[in-house]
């Protein structure tokens, strides 16, 4: 089974920039593809998403001869549970601080799935209030990002949406302007 995929055009894989990944097919390839590689290279692994996707995540780490229970424990793999964790986002709680976050550590990879959003019906203005939130965090890492979303349910417009603040994201990382000033 082959699942199609649509990147943003116009971002390089080697960029620093969030790459979206527009998946028609419940399939996680190429979100499993960029997670299986940051830990085979020794790198931190943050996954943002529904229970749903980081079930599926951890059974295709396990399917990749990765043991995922241990990657959990060790901290080189983080799982971060929408929408329950976004509040973390705007004022972290001591709990989110203690989390195995290695911000000063190696090279972090991070992969938000938004696809919970659109099975919970979330509108657009919260979605983006949401991604903002989440780039700006990730940004501060300086990361190497993906998100994906699964276009089950999801409207046009919403895409759209999510195509356009990732487009417009990725423009001002390499003009290196906040994303405050260039709004």
């Amino acid at each position: 089974m082959t699942s199609q995929i649509s990147v943003v055009p116009g971002l390089a894989s080697n960029d620093l920039t969030c790459r979206l990944v527009v998946r028609q097919e419940a399939a996680l390839v190429e979100v499993m593809k960029f997670v299986v590689a940051g830990l085979e290279v020794g790198q931190q692994v943050v996954a943002l998403a529904g229970p749903r996707c980081l079930k599926e995540m951890a059974r295709g780490l396990s399917e990749n001869g990765l043991r995922p229970d241990a990657l959990l424990r060790n901290g080189r793999l983080v799982f971060l549970t929408a929408p329950e964790c976004l509040a973390n986002f705007v004022k972290p709680s001591p709990a989110f601080e203690r989390t195995a976050l290695r911000p000063n550590g190696t090279v972090m990879r991070w992969v938000s799935d938004w696809s919970w959003a659109f099975r919970n019906g979330l509108n657009s203005e919260a979605l983006r209030a949401y991604q903002m939130l989440v780039h700006d965090y990730v940004r501060n890492l300086t990361s190497l990002s993906l998100c994906t979303v699964h276009l089950e349910k999801a409207e046009r417009g919403s895409i759209l949406a999510m195509l356009a603040d990732h487009r417009r994201a990725a423009k001002i990382v390499k003009a290196g302007l906040p994303r405050h000033m260039a709004a």
